[in-house]
C-alpha cells in the first residue's frame, strides 16, 4: 500500500536544527504558575461542558499572553522558551472523564454501575460510597485521603515515566534508525510562528495565526461562551447551537431504525478536518455510510434486538454496543493492531530501504544510541531504562497492595503469584515490544499501534473474582506516542533537559490545582448534571461501556451483560472485514490512511464528529489547496493553531465569569 503524499508534505515542513538552547528559566516558572491557576480549571470545565479538551487552546493562550508581556517589558521569548511554555501548558491538562476525582465520585453513584451491580463493589481507595459523605460534595474529607494520595502517586509516576522507556524508544527510532516522524512538524510549526512574532517579525505565520485566532474567538462567543455565561446568571442558559450535538434520531428512526443520527455544529471539527490527512477523512465517511445502510438491515434481521423507537441517540448507541458493536468494534481495532504489526515486521526491511533511497534517513548506526548529538541536552540511556524499571516495579507493588486490601475487605479474590507473574510479564516483556512497534509506526506514518482488549482479556482469563482489579494500576503501557514529543522538542531547538526541569517544577503546582478546582467545580453543582451538558449526556454512556466489561469478573458474571455483548463470531466478522478492506485497498494502490479511516467510521463511536470533519477535508482539498497551492499545507497547520488559541481566550474569560458568579451566589453572608 503506497504512502500518502500528505505525509511527505508534513515531514518536509521543518528540518532538524544544528544547535539547541535551554528554555527553562524564570519566565517558564511564571508560566507554570499561570497554567496551574488558569489552564487546569479551564481544561476541566471545558471537558464537562462541551466535551472538548482545552489542551491545545490552553497552550496557545499561554504563549500569546507571555509574548505580549515580554514585548511590553522590552524583551522577547526565544523559540525554546516558547516551546517550554507550550509543553507546560499541555502538562497542566487534567482529564476528568474516565479518570480523576470527579469521575471517581460519579462511578459510585452511577445508575448504570448500580444496574450492573458494580457500584457497591468499588473499593474505598477509589471513592467512598457513604451517601452522607458524597452528599457533602467535598473532597476535603478524611474519607477521600486515600484516593487523593493514590492520585498524587499516579501523577508523579506518570510525569517521571515520560523520561523512561518513551525516551529510550525516541533515541532508537530517531537517532539510530533516523525515521522521519512526519507528524512532528505539525506541532512545532505554531511555536515557530509565535517565535517569529516575539522577535517583532511580521511573517506570514503570524498573520495566518491571527486570522485563525479571530475566527476562533468569534465562533466560541456564540457557541460555548454564551450558554456558559448566561447559565451562570439566568435560570436557563441561552443556546444558539445545541451542545455537544443535535439529536435527530427521533426524526429519522422511521426510515433509519437503530441508527444514531447526531449533528455537531462545532466549527473546530470542520477546521480539524482540513488539517488531518484527507484520505483518513474519506475513509471515515465511507465507514459511517456503511453503518447508515447496515444498521437498519441488522435491526430488521434481529441483530440489534434491544433497540426501541423513541430512545434517542445515546441509548441507541448503548443498545447497539450491547447487541453488536462491542464485539464487532473489538474486531476492527484488532485489525488495526495486526496491520500495524504487519507494517513494522512484514515491511520493515523494505520500508527502511525506501527511506534510505529517498535520502530521508541515513544508515542505521547503533553507536548513536549511546552518543546523542552534542548539546541537545540528552540524559543517559541508562537513566531512562532505570526510570522505566522503577515505575514498572512501583506499579506492580501498588497493584499488589491495593488488591490485597480489597481482598481483606471482601471485595475481591486473594492475590496469587500467577497474577503477579502476569503483571510482570506485561510490564517487562509486552510493554517494550508494543512500544517499539508503536514508535516505528509513529516514525514512519505518524500513527500509533494499539492492541485492543489486552487488559480486559487478561483479567477475565486470569479468573479473578471482583471489580477491584479494574481500578488497580496495570503495568501494560504503550510509550510509542511519547517519541513524537521528543522529536518536536528537537525540531524547535529546545534542550531535552529543559523538559525535565519543567516537569519537576510543574508537578506540585498541577497536583494542588487539580485538587482545589475539582472541589470548586463539584461545589457548583453535581457532576454530571445539567450545569455540565457534555458530562450529563455522555458519562452514563461511558459508564455503560465500562460496566459491560467490569461485570465480567463479578461472581456469577458468566451469564451477565458482558457475556451477552461478547460474541466471538462478531469479533471475527469485524476482524475479517477490516483485513479484507486493507487487502483490497492495498491491491488498488490506495493510501494506507484510507484503511484507518474506514475502520474508524465502521466503529460507530463518533458519528457526529465524522461529517463536519469530512466537509472540512473537502474544503481544504478542493478549494483552499487550489487557491494557496504549495503554501496550503503550512497555512492550515498554523491557522488551526490560531483557531484553538482564539477558542481558549474566550473560554478563559467565560470561565472566570462563571466561577465568580458561582462563588458570589453560593457564599453565606
Amino acid at each position: 500500500m503506497k504512502e500518502d503524499k500528505e505525509l511527505q508534505q508534513f515531514r518536509d515542513l521543518m528540518r532538524t536544527p544544528d544547535h539547541w538552547e535551554d528554555g527553562f528559566g524564570i519566565k517558564a516558572m511564571l508560566g507554570a504558575v499561570f497554567v496551574g491557576l488558569i489552564m487546569t480549571p479551564a481544561s476541566m470545565y471545558m471537558q464537562l461542558v462541551v466535551g472538548q479538551d482545552v489542551g491545545t487552546a490552553a497552550q496557545w493562550v499561554t504563549i500569546i499572553l507571555f509574548i505580549e508581556v515580554a514585548r511590553r517589558s522590552f524583551t522577547q521569548l526565544s523559540r525554546p522558551e516558547i516551546y517550554v511554555l507550550y509543553y507546560m501548558a499541555g502538562a497542566s491538562i487534567v482529564y476528568v472523564g474516565q479518570g480523576g476525582l470527579l469521575w471517581q465520585q460519579f462511578m459510585v453513584q452511577s445508575e448504570t454501575f448500580r444496574q450492573f451491580g458494580i457500584a457497591d463493589k468499588i473499593p474505598s481507595w477509589v471513592a467512598p460510597s457513604d451517601p452522607q459523605i458524597l452528599g457533602q460534595r467535598s473532597f476535603f474529607n478524611s474519607a477521600w485521603l486515600t484516593p487523593i494520595g493514590l492520585m498524587a502517586i499516579g501523577m508523579f509516576l506518570q510525569r517521571l515515566d515520560h523520561f523512561g522507556l518513551g525516551y529510550v524508544m525516541y533515541r532508537i527510532t530517531s537517532d539510530v534508525e533516523r525515521l522521519p516522524f512526519p507528524m512532528a512538524p505539525v506541532g512545532a510549526m505554531g511555536v515557530t510562528a509565535l517565535a517569529d512574532a516575539s522577535g517583532g517579525q511580521e511573517t506570514w505565520r503570524w498573520r495566518v495565526f491571527s486570522f485563525g485566532a479571530m475566527l476562533g474567538m468569534v465562533f466560541t462567543v456564540v457557541y460555548a461562551a454564551l450558554p456558559a455565561v448566561s447559565g451562570a446568571f439566568l435560570p436557563e442558559p441561552i443556546s444558539i447551537f445545541p451542545i455537544p450535538f443535535k439529536d435527530l434520531t427521533g426524526n429519522t428512526e422511521t426510515f433509519l431504525p437503530a441508527m444514531p443520527v447526531m449533528i455537531s455544529f462545532d466549527l473546530g471539527l470542520l477546521i480539524s478536518g482540513m488539517v488531518l490527512p484527507f484520505w483518513a477523512m474519506v475513509g471515515s465517511v465511507v465507514g459511517l455510510t456503511v453503518c447508515v445502510i447496515a444498521n437498519p438491515v441488522l435491526y430488521h434481521y434481529g441483530f440489534l434486538h434491544n433497540w426501541r423507537p423513541g430512545v434517542g441517540a445515546i441509548r441507541t448507541l448503548n443498545s447497539n454496543v450491547l447487541d453488536f458493536y462491542f464485539s464487532f468494534g473489538l474486531g476492527l481495532t484488532a485489525a488495526i493492531a495486526i496491520i500495524g504489526f504487519w507494517h513494522v515486521f512484514g515491511g520493515l526491511l523494505k520500508k527502511k530501504r525506501d527511506i534510505d533511497e529517498a535520502g530521508i534517513a541515513g544508515a542505521v548506526s547503533w553507536k548513536n544510541l549511546f552518543k546523542p548529538p552534542a548539546g541537545r541536552g540528552d540524559i543517559s540511556i541508562w537513566i531512562g531504562l532505570g526510570i522505566y524499571v522503577f515505575s514498572t516495579l512501583s506499579t506492580i507493588v501498588m497493584a499488589y497492595l491495593l488488591l490485597d486490601n480489597a481482598h481483606r475487605n471482601g471485595l475481591g479474590s486473594p492475590i496469587t503469584w500467577s497474577l503477579i507473574g502476569i503483571f510482570a510479564f506485561y510490564g517487562f516483556i509486552y510493554t517494550p515490544i508494543i512500544s517499539y512497534v508503536s514508535a516505528r509506526m509513529e516514525g514512519i506514518v505518524g500513527m500509533s499501534v494499539q492492541i485492543p482488549f489486552v487488559r480486559e482479556a487478561t483479567f477475565i482469563l486470569a479468573g479473578y473474582q471482583g471489580a477491584a482489579i479494574w481500578f488497580a494500576p496495570f503495568p501494560a503501557q504503550n510509550y510509542g506516542a511519547q517519541t513524537l514529543y521528543f522529536r518536536q522538542t528537537e525540531l524547535t531547538g529546545t534542550k531535552i533537559s529543559s523538559m525535565l526541569k519543567a516537569e519537576a517544577f510543574i508537578f506540585p503546582i498541577v497536583l494542588i490545582a487539580t485538587l482545589i478546582f475539582s472541589q470548586f467545580i463539584w461545589s457548583i453543582a453535581p457532576v454530571p448534571s445539567s450545569a455540565f451538558p457534555y458530562a450529563d449526556q455522555f458519562w452514563e454512556l461511558n459508564a455503560f461501556r465500562q460496566g459491560l466489561i467490569y461485570s465480567s469478573t463479578l461472581p456469577g458474571g458468566e451469564g451477565g451483560p458482558f457475556f451477552q455483548a461478547w460474541q466471538p463470531m462478531l469479533f471475527f466478522v469485524g476482524l475479517s472485514i477490516a483485513l479484507f478492506c486493507y487487502a483490497g485497498l492495498s491491491a488498488l494502490g490506495l493510501p494506507v490512511l484510507l484503511v484507518y479511516g474506514v475502520i474508524r467510521g465502521l466503529d460507530q463511536s463518533t458519528p457526529h464528529v465524522i461529517l463536519p470533519q469530512f466537509i472540512g477535508a473537502l474544503f481544504g482539498r478542493f478549494y483552499f489547496s487550489k487557491r494557496y497551492g504549495d503554501r496550503w499545507p503550512q497555512y492550515r497547520v498554523v491557522f488551526f493553531a490560531g483557531y484553538t488559541c482564539g477558542v481558549g481566550l474566550v473560554m478563559m474569560l467565560s470561565l472566570g465569569l462563571v466561577f465568580m458568579s458561582k462563588s458570589v451566589f453560593q457564599s453565606t453572608f
